[in-house]
């Protein structure tokens, strides 16, 4: 199998409200940075992740190819999900050894429309999307099954929640929030903080193999080991109080013995489900990025969990790192990424 490493990433500034820019216009400055970083113009392969919900218009990554330039023609591909599947997608390719490099990005604008609403239309057609159920509902569910179960109590969530927006205060890309106050309950038992916020922004990773990725960057994140599961769709017939599904990931993928690990937990309850499920314990920092909870912008909150872990690597702060992404209602699809900074693992 080929040594493929995460050689370069870039992010937008995200804004929790609308700026008045077209995605195309947010991805352009992060397209043109990583080409910069890279000092590739071109790359073996193409892969991005949006949705078309969110722009309100079919096909609407097509016009974001302007952004990267798609003259001469370009090999390219495109996720309808957040562009940690685009980076799956990506590896395979690079797996198959015809190329020795790939431009992943994801981008989106949650402040355009009510997201609420929009993600309700991932749920079964004919069971739970008619009944308006949306996303947070759904999540509040999740959490109070998870804190019968578990006797963790709101004070646990309200913890996991401050932790995050201070951590952001750190990240000169995330929203700077407040600290968790008195807020009233949005759906009980999650209040306003335990509930990523509205985010606008964009995000770009480079994937390079073996020698390639040596001569593009000084210390590669080495890909060593990278899986996704899904749960089944429909909520009802799954244990909402665990997830499987990462559990199983993070096994295949090996997360075992990783300093840092970057979630993307949406809710302040999904750290703590994800947290077991991965079998991380008190020396791993969950988060350090400030996570999910202090910028989530929609189809690439995801890849940008993939290009902080590997972030970690590039400086020199950890040498085995963990991400994880995760697509629809209560964590139902997951994957899951470790790296290294030496390509054995």
């Amino acid at each position: 199998m080929r040594d493929i490493a995460v050689v370069a990433f870039a992010q937008t500034r995200h804004t929790g409200e609308d700026e008045g820019l077209a995605e195309i216009e947010m991805l352009a400055p992060v397209i043109t940075e990583i080409k910069e970083r890279t000092g590739l113009a071109r790359f073996g392969f193409t892969c991005s992740g949006s949705c078309d919900y969110l722009a309100g218009a079919p096909f609407s990554f097509v016009s974001a190819l302007d952004a990267v330039g798609a003259w001469p023609p370009i090999s390219e591909s495109h996720v309808e999900m957040d562009a940690a599947w685009a980076l799956y997608e990506a590896w395979v390719k690079l797996l198959h050894g015809d190329i020795d490099t790939a431009l992943v990005y994801g981008f989106g604008k949650s402040s355009q429309g009510n997201l609420r609403a929009i993600l309700t239309q991932q749920l079964d057609p004919y069971h739970l999307a008619p009944l308006g159920i949306d996303a947070v509902s759904l999540a509040a569910l999740q959490a109070r099954a998870y804190m019968e179960r578990s006797g963790v109590k709101e004070d646990d969530l309200r913890a996991v929640a401050a932790r995050s927006r201070a951590s952001g205060h750190d990240n000169p890309f995330a929203l700077h929030l407040p600290e968790p106050g008195d807020e009233d309950y949005d759906v009980a038992p999650l209040r306003p903080y335990d509930v990523a916020p509205i985010t606008d922004g964009a995000a770009a990773i480079v994937l390079a193999a073996g020698d390639k990725a040596r001569e593009l960057c000084e210390r590669p994140a080495w890909i060593t080991g990278i899986d996704h599961r899904s749960e089944p769709h429909a909520p009802g017939v799954r244990d909402l109080t665990r997830s499987e599904a990462t559990r199983i990931a993070g096994e295949k993928a090996g997360a075992a013995g990783v300093e840092v690990a970057e979630l993307h937990a949406q809710f302040s309850h999904e750290e703590l489900i994800l947290r077991e499920a991965l079998g991380l314990g008190d020396d791993v920092r969950v988060n350090p990025s400030g996570g999910a909870l202090s910028a989530n912008p929609m189809m690439a909150a995801g890849l940008i969990r993939i290009g902080e872990a590997a972030a970690r690597i590039h400086d020199g702060s950890a040498s085995r790192t963990l991400a994880h992404a995760s697509s629809g209602p209560c964590l139902q699809q997951n994957l899951v990424c470790v790296l290294s900074g030496e390509k054995d693992g």
